[in-house]
């Protein structure tokens, strides 16, 4: 196991019970606690937990994984859902695209596929302006995507949460209540039949909730293992919500759930 994944699973394990010995992380991962010892006095160095005299704690009152290490989880199917959504976004469409690690791939899905010439018709004209614009307030985002002349990406301004690198605040409210999308694909921290798409942080929850309201079309992204899980924030009911794109992994019970709540289930 590499020291990235070893971390990728320490935080992982620190984020589920909120506190970490250095005995039960040596076991769980099977090396040894002056490994664990030393991996968890860098991560201490990097503010992304408190160090103990037998172990760690979480740092803060409220603890959110990093992006970067939540991008090798669910990996696969994370790039399926990215696949599907971007085989139903047309040339030309204006398309919203908050933060996380399932949008990501949905970007780096967009910009292959409309860089490949896939996405337009067989002996139709080229068009005239961008084959794509996407709004995001994502600053990964915009920056794989400011490289693809065929792409015209709009960011919003605001103030950066280094955890997700999402722009958040008035600046970003400015811009989005500016701009009219066709399609805005949203990434959530959790799915709950009643209460709806939710994200850790209020912030991000209203900039979520902004973009659903600019958007003619509601497209929501996530793996199964974040259905029937709750967060802090709500981003909206399922009433806004076309469909739900996500892995065979989701329970055909909740699938039927959202159906009756007017919600269409992808699973890829």
């Amino acid at each position: 196991m590499s020291k990235h994944e070893r971390w990728n699973t320490l935080l992982e394990l620190l984020a589920a019970s909120g506190k970490l010995e250095v005995e039960e992380a040596a076991t769980a991962l099977d090396v040894s606690a002056a490994t664990i010892r030393r991996d968890l006095d860098e991560l201490a160095e990097q503010q992304l937990l408190v160090r103990t005299r037998g172990g760690a704690v979480v740092h803060g009152v409220s603890y959110e994984l990093p992006l970067r290490y939540k991008s090798t989880r669910h990996a696969p199917e994370k790039r399926r859902i990215a696949e599907a959504v971007a085989d139903l976004v047309a040339p030309g469409e204006v398309v919203g695209l908050n933060g996380g690690t399932t949008t990501t791939e949905v970007a780096r899905a967009l910009a292959l596929r409309f860089a490949s010439g896939r996405a337009e018709t067989p002996g139709a004209a080229a068009p005239a302006g961008p084959a794509l614009t996407v709004v995001t307030n994502a600053l990964n985002i915009a920056g794989e995507l400011a490289v693809r002349p065929q792409i015209k990406i709009v960011t919003t301004g605001g103030v950066a949460r280094p955890q997700t690198y999402e722009l958040v605040g008035p600046l970003t409210v400015g811009v989005l209540k500016e701009v009219v999308l066709d399609v805005v694909v949203l990434g959530v921290d959790g799915v709950d039949p009643e209460l709806g798409v939710m994200a850790h942080q209020e912030d991000e929850a209203s900039i979520s909730r902004l973009f659903a309201e600019r958007a003619s079309r509601v497209v929501v992204v996530t793996d199964s293992s974040k259905m029937g899980r709750r967060a802090f924030a709500r981003i909206c009911g399922l009433d806004r919500i076309d469909l739900l794109v996500t892995d065979t992994g989701i329970a055909p019970e909740t699938v039927a759930q959202l159906g009756e709540a007017g919600v269409k289930v992808l699973t890829v």
